[in-house]
């Protein structure tokens, strides 16, 4: 049986996503967790064709470091690293991204 306290509190709650991202931007962190985003959400964002050879590793300083298996894919990369980043943009926390770092 539900008491008026367990009812109360129901109505008194809170959606935590805001609440965390609003302590997040207070520490400075919410850059950061941004940046993180854009790392898992890697393969929807630049597509099928370019995310079968890359792989988006970390996210530090503004930048995003992304694996590729070798250097003709790191210079094929880095000619649509534009394009790339505009993507990136498009996407909410996306703009925490200013650079893109290829690795092979």
């Amino acid at each position: 049986m539900k008491t008026a306290k367990s009812i109360n509190s129901k109505k008194s709650a809170i959606r935590l996503g805001p609440l965390l991202d609003s302590i997040l931007a207070r520490m400075s962190l919410g850059y950061t967790l941004d940046g993180w985003r854009i790392v898992s959400s890697w393969s929807e964002i630049v597509g099928e064709k370019i995310a079968e050879v890359s792989k988006a590793i970390r996210y530090e300083n503004d930048t995003l470091l992304v694996s590729v298996p070798d250097a003709v894919w790191r210079q094929e990369l880095l000619l649509d690293v534009d394009r790339i980043l505009q993507e990136i943009h498009s996407v909410p926390g996306g703009r925490s991204v200013k650079k893109i770092h290829f690795i092979a």
